[in-house]
């Protein structure tokens, strides 16, 4: 069975570590903020101009004031800092983001990603995403398997515009984690009920299994 949206936010928050500050690309991405372990100290920064975003409000804490990049409504954690967006750029231009998560159009073998437009359709923009692939060491893509269409997203080589080259290594879908190196997508985890042979199926790009492939736990 596929993993759900908040399966694949828990999944990834496991890859947080205490005192990281980290960047939460919009869509799925954005769920990370509600898995943050118990008692790790996370710091979440918004490219708007905010560090310190705690897990979406409840009905009675909402505070229209408070947005994250992406628009939607954010608490704060204790400690949280506001400042101008020309801030928050530095901060990540300057290489002072432990971890960016971001969503994706593709991902190829080489590492590159497509994430900001698809041609012949009214886009909003880049955003910030040039900034957090240049700006990022450790970055990991989250997003579906394959397209609406069935066609797979993690490829020989991307077809779209590129966000930036050679900057993936780890990627995690509804179907499996997966890392990227020498070229070659490396399966390392696959969703629970999910076969090897369906994953392999529904990736393009050329993929490396080893003997056994653990299943992700809950």
């Amino acid at each position: 069975m596929a993993l759900s949206r908040d399966q694949m936010a828990i999944r990834v928050a496991r890859e947080l570590q205490d005192g990281y500050y980290v960047n939460l690309g919009i869509g799925i991405p954005t769920l990370v903020a509600n898995h943050v372990p118990d008692g790790m100290d996370v710091m979440l920064q918004s490219e708007n101009g905010l560090l310190g975003m705690g897990p979406f409000p409840t009905e009675d804490q909402i505070d229209p004031d408070l947005i994250n990049a992406g628009k939607q409504l954010v608490t704060t954690a204790k400690g949280a800092s506001i400042f101008s967006s020309a801030e928050s750029f530095a901060m990540i231009r300057g290489g002072h983001v432990d971890l960016t998560v971001l969503g994706a159009f593709e991902v190829d073998v080489n590492g590159n990603i497509a994430s900001w437009m698809i041609p012949g359709k009214l886009i909003k923009g880049m955003g910030g995403a040039m900034d957090l692939v240049a700006g990022a060491d450790n970055i990991v893509v989250m997003m579906t398997h394959a397209d609406k269409y069935g066609n797979s997203k993690l490829l020989p080589q991307c077809n779209l515009p590129l966000t930036g080259a050679g900057c993936i290594t780890q990627v995690l879908t509804d179907l499996a984690y997966v890392e990227i190196r020498d070229g070659k997508f490396h399966l390392v985890e696959r969703a629970p009920g999910v076969s090897v042979e369906e994953i392999v199926e529904k990736t393009a790009g050329e993929m490396v299994v080893p003997d056994h492939v653990p299943e992700i736990q809950f």
